[in-house]
């Protein structure tokens, strides 16, 4: 029979045991938290050369300016909001690669647009095709093969810069066609006080120079960046309510950089000369 003494000790080993959990899930979630801070828009490079990552990864600097930043926080795995996206369309992802980036076909001095046709809605964006001709005939010529078609927006950032990131056919975030192209337009003038402003659209690199590919990441509120990441592209009105709509339903991690809980596909991707 358990006296009253050895009933005490055991709530009071219990009651030691819990907040022992509790420390150390604070620990964990901390550490988690600064992380993804200090790794957002980031991937590792793996696999060979050829497939030349194109994630973002941010230096210790920016990593703290992030942590100072105001943070919106994701909905935890537990309180996971509900998908606002349509189910995707029909079709496969194109794996097919180049050796390197392709010729100069665009009219430098004419207007293009993007059509990102997502599940969630249309994303029109104007290209800045004179300060960023090598991004924007390179977006032409992969839209044109279809290479963004049925593809996932794989990442999302909720907490110290705030970007919904695609363009990686593997949806792993180590994917690219195969090629990389030349960083242009870094010092644009709306990239303020090492901001990207909400509507603007970027391309991902591996934090080396010239090391973009396929990947870009789309900006819904302003962001603290370095002016490291071509923006050649502005977000339609129509297309920042989709964006946000995207960004309202959070991550999957709930740690603040993580899946879209939306269900994001890009069924298809078009550039048009206007």
């Amino acid at each position: 029979m358990v006296t009253q003494e050895q009933r005490r000790r055991q709530l009071a080993r219990e009651k030691f045991l819990r907040q022992q959990q509790r420390r150390t899930s604070a620990r964990r979630k901390a550490r988690m938290r600064n992380a993804a801070i200090a790794s957002v828009l980031g991937v590792i490079l793996i696999g060979s050369v050829a497939l030349y990552t194109t994630g973002v990864v941010l230096d210790d600097g920016d990593s703290k300016t992030n942590a100072n930043a105001e943070a919106t926080p994701s909905p935890s795995a537990s309180s996971k909001a509900s998908d606002p996206c349509e189910k995707p369309a029909e079709g496969k992802v194109k794996t097919q690669t180049w050796k390197k980036e392709p010729a100069m076909t665009i009219d430098k001095s004419a207007k293009y647009t993007m059509k990102l046709a997502t599940t969630c809605g249309d994303i029109d964006i104007a290209l800045k095709t004179s300060a960023a001709p090598h991004t924007v005939n390179s977006f032409n010529f992969l839209a044109g093969k279809g290479f963004f078609d049925h593809t996932p927006c794989h990442r999302l950032t909720t907490n110290g810069i705030y970007v919904l990131q695609c363009g990686d056919p593997t949806g792993q975030g180590n994917g690219g066609p195969g090629y990389n192209i030349p960083d242009e337009n870094l010092k644009d003038k709306s990239l303020k006080e090492n901001t990207y402003p909400a509507g603007t659209v970027a391309m991902a690199n591996t934090s080396q120079p010239n090391t973009g590919g396929s990947q870009f990441f789309l900006v819904y509120q302003n962001s603290p960046l370095p002016p490291s990441y071509t923006p050649f592209g502005t977000i339609s009105d129509e297309g920042m309510t989709v964006l946000k709509k995207i960004a309202a339903a959070g991550e999957s991690t709930g740690a603040g950089d993580g899946a879209p809980n939306a269900t994001v596909v890009i069924d298809k991707a078009t550039v048009t000369k206007s």
